[in-house]
C-alpha cells in the first residue's frame, strides 16, 4: 500500500514560466498573460468522466469572467493523449477552451500534477498558486448531486476580483490519476550521462551557435560552462526559445527541422534537474572539440569558389541606420551556376539581414544606375536563423556574366561603434543543372495594424502560373510579429495548410525546407497569412500606441514571405517519365482486360509504374492528394497491369514501335517491374 498525495500544489508556490501549444495549434507562453487579473488551469485527460462531467461548468465560469480578466486553460499532460485524440476528445464534447498538450511532461511533473480534475489559480503578479482543489464539491467518484453546495473556483475568483482573502484556497480533488512514469526515475536521473547522452544532444543542437565567434552569446567550451549556464538550458527549454525552431510539428515535415524529441528534452530537463552531474568518462566538448570552419558549408563542398566583398560600413552606437544599398559589379568573368551562396557577416551583432539580388544597371531615364533584376529571385541571404545548404539535387540557379549584384544590406545599433566587414561566398556547380531553382516572393504593401491590437491578421497571395516545384518557405514580420501560416489554394479550390509557426521569433528568420518537395499545380495561390501583436503585451513591440504600417525598419512592420521554387520544365528526367507512363497508359487502355478500371485509376499507375522503373519513390503524399488513391488502391490494377506487359500476345506493335524510338526515349525497350 502506499498512499497518493492529493494537495500537490502547495499554496503559495511559484510557478515557473513555461510555453506549450494547445490542440489547436496556438502557443501559449504562461508568463505572456501577466496583465490578467487570475490564470486558471483544469487539468484535462481524454476518457476522464470527472472532466467530462466538471467542463460544462468550467466553461461557464470562463464566459462569466473573460471580460473580468481571468484567462481559463487546460492543461493535458497524458502520456496516452495526444493532439489527435485531444482534438477529437474536444469536438465530440464541445469543449470551448485551449487545451495546452504537455506532450513531454515536464511541464506536469514541474507542477506536481496528480490528476485530471484538479484545479489551480495563479496570481499573476507574483506567479503563485492562489487556490488548487477541486471546481466545486458536486463530484465525486461513485455519486454526483444535482447542484453543487461549495463553489471553491468561482468563490475564488470572486476573492481576487474583490481584492479579499480567498477563505478556502485548498480542497480534495477527484479525477483519473496521471502516470508520471519519470517522478520514480529520479534516481536514476542523477545516473543520465553527460558524456553519452548530454553532450551528444548539445553537440547536435547547439553548439553550432553556442561556440566561440558564433551566435549564440556564450560558448559551449566544456562541461563547466554548460553546467553554470544548465539552468538557464532548462528555462529555455521549457519556454521553447531553443533551440530555435519554430514550427508546428504537426503541420508539414521539414529536412532542417532543429527541435529537440521529445526524449531529448525529457533528458536534458531530468539532467539539469537531478543538479547536472558530470559522471566519468571525457568531455567530449573538450577531447573531441568541434572544428567549425569559416564557411558552413566548407566542410563539406570545400571553400567557395568565389568571394565577393561587400563595401564595409561604420556602424554608430546608437540611432537608426538606413536601409544600404551597395551595387558590386559581378567580378566573374563567365556565366555560371551556382550551387549554394553563403553569407558570412563580418559583425552578426550588428547585420540585421542581408538580402542580395542581380539583374543589370538602367542606363537610362529616371531609373538610371538602378538595378534591372533577373526575374530569378535573390541569391542566398542572411538573417540568423537562415541556413545556407546548397540547393535541391539537380537543381542551380545561373548567374551571368556582366550582371551587378546588389545587397541590401540591414543593421541594428548595439550600444558601441563598429565596423561591418561582410562577404558573400559562392560554390559553382561542375555543370549544367538539369532544373533551376528561384526564389518567389508575396508581400502585402497595405497592411494596417491597429494599436493596442492584439492579434491582428492580415494575408497575401499569389498565383502560379505554371506548374512547379515548391522546395522552402520563409516567412517574415518584425517585433511585433505573432504568428504565420503558409498554405497553398489549389485551382479547385482546396486549401492545404504547409507551413504553421505559431510564435514567430523576429531574431530567428528560418527558411523551413520540406522533407519531400510539394507540387503546385499551375493556377494555384500560395497564400500567406500574419498574425501581430500591436499590444503592451508583446515585450518586443517598440509602442503599442501607434498605428503600424509597412516599412523597411524593424520598428515598423512587413508581410513578406519567400518560396524556393522550380517550374516543371522538360528536364530530361521529366520528360523520360513522361514518356514512360504515357507508354504504359496508351497499352493499357486498348487493353479489353483493363476495361473495368476507371482511366484515372489506370492513369495513376502508368504513373506509378514509370517511377518505380526510373528510380523515383513509386507514391508520395502529393500523389495521393492530386490523384485520390492510396497505394493499396493501385494494388488490383497493378497486378493486372503486370499480366498485360508481360504477356506475349496483343503487343500493340505500333504503341511499342513509337516508344521505342529515339524521340520517346527507347521507353518501351525497357525491362519493366511492376510488382515487387
Amino acid at each position: 500500500m502506499f498512499a497518493v498525495q492529493t494537495w500537490s500544489l502547495e499554496i503559495g508556490s511559484r510557478v515557473e514560466n513555461f510555453r506549450l501549444l494547445d490542440h489547436q495549434g496556438g502557443s501559449h507562453e504562461l508568463y505572456y498573460y501577466d496583465d490578467k487579473k487570475a490564470v486558471v488551469f483544469l487539468v484535462q485527460g481524454n476518457g476522464c468522466p470527472i472532466v467530462r462531467n466538471a467542463m460544462p461548468r468550467y466553461s461557464e465560469l470562463a464566459k462569466t469572467y473573460q471580460d473580468q480578466g481571468v484567462q481559463f486553460f487546460l492543461i493535458n499532460s497524458n502520456l496516452q493523449d495526444n493532439r489527435n485524440s485531444i482534438q477529437d476528445e474536444a469536438i465530440k464534447f464541445g469543449y470551448d477552451i485551449p487545451i495546452l498538450i504537455d506532450e513531454t511532461q515536464i511541464i506536469g511533473e514541474s507542477l506536481n500534477l496528480v490528476r485530471t480534475g484538479e484545479v489551480f489559480v495563479l496570481d499573476p503578479k507574483t506567479w503563485k498558486v492562489i487556490y488548487h482543489g477541486a471546481l466545486d464539491d458536486r463530484l465525486t467518484y461513485e455519486n454526483q448531486k444535482a447542484e453543487a453546495s461549495n463553489h471553491y473556483l468561482q468563490n475564488a475568483i470572486d476573492s481576487v476580483l474583490s481584492d479579499q482573502q480567498i477563505t478556502v484556497a485548498q480542497t480534495d480533488a477527484v479525477g483519473c490519476l496521471i502516470n508520471f512514469p519519470e517522478k520514480t526515475n529520479r534516481a536514476k536521473h542523477a545516473a543520465i550521462s553527460y558524456e553519452k547522452e548530454i553532450a551528444p544532444i548539445l553537440q547536435e543542437n547547439c553548439v553550432a551557435c553556442h561556440r566561440s565567434g558564433g551566435i549564440g552569446p556564450w560558448a559551449m567550451t566544456d562541461y563547466n560552462m554548460v553546467k553554470g549556464f544548465s539552468l538557464m538550458i532548462r528555462e529555455v527549454v521549457r519556454t521553447k526559445r531553443m533551440p530555435p525552431w519554430h514550427a508546428d510539428p504537426a503541420v508539414g515535415h521539414f529536412s532542417n527541422d532543429r527541435s529537440l524529441t521529445t526524449e531529448e528534452t525529457r533528458k536534458l530537463v531530468h539532467w539539469i534537474e537531478a543538479g547536472s552531474p558530470r559522471g566519468k568518462g571525457v568531455d567530449p566538448l573538450t577531447e573531441t572539440g568541434v572544428s567549425f570552419a569559416k564557411w558552413t558549408n566548407e566542410p563539406t563542398l570545400g571553400p567557395p569558389d568565389y568571394v565577393i566583398d561587400i563595401p564595409a560600413m561604420e556602424i554608430p552606437a546608437s540611432g537608426v541606420v538606413d536601409y544600404q544599398y551597395h551595387l558590386v559589379a559581378n567580378p566573374i568573368p563567365k556565366d555560371i551556376w551556382i550551387g549554394t551562396a553563403e553569407i558570412l557577416p563580418g559583425d552578426p551583432s550588428v547585420l540585421h539581414h542581408v538580402i542580395t539580388s542581380f539583374g543589370t544597371l538602367e542606363t537610362e531615364g529616371r531609373r538610371a544606375g538602378k538595378l534591372k533584376r533577373e526575374g530569378r529571385g535573390g541569391l542566398r541571404g542572411y538573417a540568423p536563423g537562415i541556413n545556407a545548404d546548397p540547393f535541391p539535387e539537380d537543381t542551380g540557379m545561373l548567374l551571368p556574366a556582366g550582371t551587378t549584384l546588389e545587397f541590401q544590406m540591414h543593421y541594428t545599433p548595439v550600444g558601441r561603434p563598429t565596423v561591418d566587414a561582410t562577404k558573400m561566398g559562392i560554390w559553382v556547380l561542375d555543370k549544367t543543372p538539369k532544373h533551376e531553382v528561384f526564389s518567389l516572393s508575396v508581400a502585402n504593401f497595405r497592411i494596417k495594424i491597429p494599436a493596442h491590437a492584439r492579434n491582428h491578421k492580415e494575408t497575401i497571395a499569389r498565383e502560379i502560373p505554371k506548374d512547379a516545384w515548391l522546395y522552402s518557405m520563409l516567412p517574415h514580420a518584425h517585433f511585433r510579429g505573432k504568428a504565420m501560416e503558409m498554405g497553398v489554394v489549389y485551382p479547385d479550390g482546396e486549401y492545404e495548410l504547409l507551413l504553421s509557426v505559431p510564435n514567430y521569433d523576429f531574431n530567428w528568420q528560418t527558411s523551413y525546407t520540406l522533407s519531400e518537395p510539394k507540387l503546385i499545380p499551375a493556377g494555384s495561390k500560395l497564400i500567406q497569412h500574419n498574425w501581430w501583436d500591436n499590444s503592451g503585451q508583446n515585450k518586443a513591440n517598440p509602442n503599442p500606441n501607434i498605428e503600424v504600417r509597412w516599412g523597411q525598419q524593424s520598428f515598423e512592420e512587413m508581410l513578406f514571405g519567400a518560396f524556393m521554387m522550380r517550374y516543371l520544365k522538360a528536364g530530361h528526367a521529366d520528360r523520360r517519365m513522361v514518356w514512360l507512363a504515357s507508354y504504359v497508359a496508351e497499352r493499357m487502355l486498348q487493353e479489353y482486360s483493363m476495361l473495368k478500371y476507371l482511366p484515372s485509376m489506370v492513369a495513376a499507375c502508368a504513373v506509378y509504374v514509370a517511377r518505380k522503373n526510373l528510380g523515383r519513390n513509386a507514391w508520395s503524399p502529393t500523389l495521393l492528394h492530386y490523384a485520390q488513391y492510396a497505394e493499396s488502391d493501385l494494388h488490383a490494377c497493378l497486378k493486372d497491369m503486370h499480366g498485360v506487359l508481360h504477356s506475349t500476345k496483343g503487343s500493340l506493335a505500333a504503341v511499342k514501335k513509337k516508344y521505342s524510338s529515339e524521340k520517346y526515349g527507347t521507353v518501351a525497350t525497357m525491362p519493366l517491374k511492376v510488382l515487387d
